[in-house]
């Protein structure tokens, strides 16, 4: 009894103390967002009322040379003072942001000097800052962070890698304007005082030189002043300062990074490259074709995953898998009857003769003759400027000024118990099977699983696909997925979505793949798998632990926006650095990391990201490039869209492919496009011109002035233009026009 009353207690007192804080949690949220209510109107009056009043005025150089004698009059008579003032309203501006701090800056050096004016400028610019910083965070931190949290992932990786440096390095070259940093660092998760002294630390040289130049605008009396000499000396040292400020931080990296290491007194190369795919070859005939000394080193095939595993194979087999489907749909082209007899190994025989057929143009052969210096072989690099190459007559080094890594990946097989044991298939290996596979079990729902899951259906295989998340082809809109799935469903390949692979096993001499849905245990039969779950960057093996090149989260080369690594004369490229791992990326990369590898010291190119087109070669088509739906609704991207259905379209229906559409997001009330999808016959090629619409900022009122072949399947690209000017017809003019015409018959 005294212990059932006492457990009772126990819990009245637990459930009171648990109330009281959700009481207390409750109250002090109100309280929070009371708080920041209130600060943000008194942030925003403030800022309004600088406006209104046209405070302005009174932060311009005029109005300091105008009032020049009286403020050093006032410092005069009270020196203490007018620190704090000058101080205060500081602090003020660089707290709300507000333009102006350049003219106090110079103000300071004019009315305090060097060294006083140095002194109070630092700390008042570094308390606004800070105080900016606090009330971003305060403000919308939580907000921005809950929205926008995607964008804001780089700059929280660099504030994870090095934050101290890294906003040191934003202070000390000016990048972004000052106030935009306090903003951008309160909304990440830098510590206060980590923000305190870096951004007084960094601001410092920056701020002796506004200083300094103050100080010389100040002993302006006439305007033969301006051409003197230390005055002229002081603007100069402002514009070369950040150049300055960048080498320096350039340097004081490259000497950390490279200390470890001897430089050769001279090089045997200019340029080596590291894998002989299509980041590779583009590299070293980049290389060559401006005349450098290229060595590429290749350890297996040249032309790489593409030629002789990806691209090149899967589209043989794609197109001979789709004219057997065309066969067995004779009769919607009027066709009675059509009969076809084959043999899985001629399919697969065709598929290595076209690979040999292209084989030359990635060739040791072709790129000899080229100018580049092929070496077939194991590379490791041994330092920053040595590659250590084995051979089949043995082991030598070579040496460089710079590397591109472009080492590829392979396909990801994940570690599930007794995957090994029924000997997996890949992407690499699929190519080469000899027999069909009456049962092939497809792990992915991705575009290699897509296509080869069609693609083996066709020819005669039952398959079964498994994807564990909702939906095949999760990148693409839920439509888009729906479209693939029911041509799927018409051709009996069994999706099976939600299922998660757990084991395999062998019981009886049968293949089974158990697996997970909605809680149950299911068991699926097979005689083949194939797994296509994604590919893992090849970045073992070839000296880069050993080295201490950098790796991203996703097991990827990390390199910069210039392709280089942590290692300034290293850089990678293609699926190996990824973040996209298709043919055409990996070319596009190349050049950057080529031309920035051989002529960076005098100019560096930023890697364009910003129009980068895929497709997945399905039936139907599958072609994307820049934002869909879900990408721009992630982002909180504004956007409008509008659709084309080519099952309108008169060539579609010649063609008896009336199916598809083409969808367009555009900026709100805007012909500027942001994304287009396709789904359809061609797909991949109709995308085109919307590529070269958005790389040169053409919007959809260029692509409906242009001229369309008729009948084509590209007057759909015109069309779906059609419906988003139909949609922003202007209803006013044409009202006035209808009225113009009838006064006219009149």
């Amino acid at each position: 009894m005294v212990a059932a009353e006492s457990h009772f207690y126990q819990i009245l007192n637990l459930y009171g103390r648990d109330a009281g804080h959700g009481y207390y949690l409750t109250h002090r949220e109100s309280f929070m967002k009371v708080s920041k209510v209130l600060l943000l109107l008194l942030i925003i009056v403030l800022i309004a009322s600088f406006f209104i009043f046209d405070l302005n005025q009174y932060l311009s150089l005029d109005f300091l040379k105008q009032q020049q004698t009286k403020i050093e009059a006032y410092r005069s008579e009270y020196p203490v003072l007018t620190i704090a003032i000058y101080t205060a309203i500081y602090i003020a501006v660089t707290a709300l942001s507000l333009p102006g701090a350049t003219i106090l800056t110079l103000a300071g050096g004019g009315v305090f000097g060097v060294v006083w004016g140095t002194v109070i400028v630092s700390f008042a610019s570094t308390i606004g800052a800070t105080l900016a910083f606090l009330a971003a965070r305060f403000l919308f931190r939580d907000a921005v962070n809950a929205r926008f949290g995607a964008r804001l992932k780089s700059v929280n990786e660099g504030i994870d890698r090095d934050g101290a440096f890294y906003l040191f390095t934003l202070r000390l070259v000016p990048v972004f304007p000052f106030f935009m940093i306090n903003l951008i660092m309160g909304l990440t998760k830098l510590k206060i005082w980590t923000f305190y002294w870096i951004s007084q630390l960094g601001m410092l040289a920056g701020t002796v030189v506004y200083v300094n130049a103050g100080t010389q605008l100040a002993k302006l009396d006439s305007l033969a002043g301006i051409f003197s000499p230390a005055l002229l000396g002081s603007f100069a040292l402002l514009g070369v300062f950040p150049l300055i400020a960048k080498k320096i931080i350039d340097s004081i990296q490259e000497r950390k990074v490279y200390k470890p290491w001897n430089k050769p007194d001279k090089f045997d190369n200019n340029l080596i490259v590291i894998g002989g795919g299509s980041g590779g070859l583009v590299t070293s005939y980049i290389a060559s074709a401006v005349k450098a000394k290229v060595t590429l080193i290749e350890k297996h095939k040249m032309g790489g995953d593409c030629l002789n595993t990806g691209c090149v194979p899967s589209k043989a087999l794609i197109r001979s898998a789709r004219y057997l489907s065309q066969i067995k749909r004779c009769k919607e082209f009027g066709i009675k009857m059509a009969k076809v007899e084959f043999d899985f190994s001629d399919v697969m025989e065709r598929v290595h003769k076209v690979i040999k057929t292209i084989e030359p143009h990635d060739s040791i052969a072709r790129y000899t003759e080229l100018g580049v210096d092929i070496v077939e072989g194991e590379a490791k690099i041994t330092s920053p400027w040595e590659v250590q190459v084995k051979t089949a007559d043995g082991v030598k080094t070579l040496t460089t000024r710079s590397i591109v890594i472009a080492a590829g990946a392979r396909p990801f097989v994940p570690p599930i118990p007794g995957l090994d044991q029924v000997e997996p298939l890949t992407s690499d290996n699929i190519w080469n099977l000899k027999e069909l596979p009456r049962r092939l079990l497809v792990l992915g729902g991705g575009p290699i699983g897509c296509e080869l899951a069609q693609s083996f259906a066709r020819l005669g295989s039952q398959v079964i696909q498994i994807e564990m998340l909702p939906r095949i082809m999760m990148r693409e809109d839920s439509e888009v997925s729906e479209a693939v799935m029911a041509k799927f469903k018409l051709e009996n390949i069994d999706v099976r979505v939600g299922h998660t692979a757990k084991e395999f096993i062998i019981e009886k001499g049968e293949k089974i793949m158990v697996a997970e849905h909605e809680g149950q245990s299911i068991k699926i039969p097979f005689d083949q798998v194939l797994v296509a779950i994604g590919r893992t960057a090849n970045v073992s093996g070839y000296g880069v632990d050993e080295l201490g090149i950098a790796l991203s989260p996703r097991k990827t080369i990390e390199t910069n926006a210039f392709q280089e690594t942590n290692y300034p004369n290293i850089y990678a490229c293609g699926d190996v650095a990824g973040p996209y791992q298709f043919t055409h990326t990996a070319a596009h990369q190349a050049w950057y990391a080529t031309v920035n590898a051989l002529f960076g010291q005098f100019k560096r190119f930023r890697t364009d990201y910003s129009v980068i087109p895929w497709s997945t070669f399905t039936d139907p088509e599958v072609a994307r490039v820049g934002l869909n739906e879900q990408d721009a609704k992630e982002q909180g991207i504004a956007y409008e869209v509008v659709r084309y259905d080519i099952d309108d379209l008169d060539r579609a229906i010649s063609d008896s492919e009336a199916h598809g559409f083409v969808k367009v997001l555009t900026r709100p009330g805007k012909d500027k496009i942001l994304g287009v999808t396709i789904v359809g016959e061609h797909a991949g090629d109709l995308l085109a011109e919307f590529v070269l619409a958005m790389k040169h900022g053409l919007g959809l009122n260029k692509i409906l002035g242009t001229i369309h072949i008729y009948p084509t399947m590209a007057e759909a690209n015109k069309y779906v233009a059609g419906v988003w000017k139909k949609k922003h017809t202007p209803k006013g003019v044409l009202k006035w026009l209808g009225h113009y015409h009838a006064w006219r018959r009149s």
